[in-house]
């Protein structure tokens, strides 16, 4: 799977499963997308105090800008631009990030990042202090409501992937860009960080296979306590 020009192949590998974006009805995309506009819209009046004063803090805490935009993966292999408040120290290079995916797409046993059964970078240098706290939080995600707001997410999906990402996966997990990436998902409330990625890559492609209007109602009211817990979160 290589990126190019924008967009990225999704081609299943033969035998690889039956569902397509296509064989999905009209009225649940329909009512996917009133859904996602509904609920956005209504996210983003009740959070715009805290959207504001995030942004406050974190241009006043470290030199940058506050809102962090990066090119991600979306449906069909198609990238958009991601916005996320910024939680690390600006300019920082993403090495450390890279070989961690890299081990753990490649090791049977891979490693954990720090700390017992949590498979995310721990102590990392880049990020702040403050960045920490909306992380933990998932206050550093929530611009990207403007992103579900525009068609490029959905509340509901796979986990928005770094187009170098997305060439690691290969054909084995393609199917999962044959949808919108999402706010959160299957895997975000089945265990999060407590996941090897290989076992969250799995859960994108049985988000796919068995997406459906209720699917997604379960998966945003689950959404709720896993965010207030912070249990997975780093």
């Amino acid at each position: 799977m290589k990126v190019q020009a924008g967009s990225i192949a999704t081609t299943s590998p033969a035998g690889a499963g039956t569902t397509t974006a296509g064989a999905v009805s009209m009225g649940y995309r329909a009512g996917k997308r009133a859904l996602d506009l509904v609920v956005a819209s209504i996210c983003l009046l009740l959070a715009s105090p805290i959207l504001i004063a995030t942004w406050v803090i974190v241009r006043a805490t470290t030199p940058g800008q506050a809102l962090f935009r990066q090119r991600r993966v979306g449906r069909n292999g198609r990238t958009f631009v991601l916005y996320k408040f910024r939680t690390m120290h600006n300019g920082c290079a993403d090495d450390i990030h890279r070989d961690y995916v890299c081990k753990l797409l490649s090791e049977d046993q891979p490693p954990t990042g720090g700390q017992s059964d949590i498979y995310k970078l721990q102590a990392d240098p880049r990020i702040t202090r403050i960045g920490r706290f909306l992380r933990k939080s998932s206050i550093d995600e929530l611009p990207q409501l403007f992103n579900v707001i525009r068609g490029d997410m959905s509340l509901v999906g796979p986990r928005p992937a770094l187009p170098w990402e997305a060439e690691l996966f290969g054909l084995a997990y393609a199917r999962r860009f044959l949808v919108a990436p999402g706010l959160t998902g299957l895997w975000q409330v089945s265990g999060r960080n407590c996941l090897t990625m290989r076992q969250g890559l799995e859960l994108d492609i049985e988000y796919v296979e068995r997406r459906s209007l209720a699917l997604d109602l379960k998966i945003l009211l689950k959404t709720i306590p896993a965010v207030v817990s912070g249990a997975g979160a780093l």
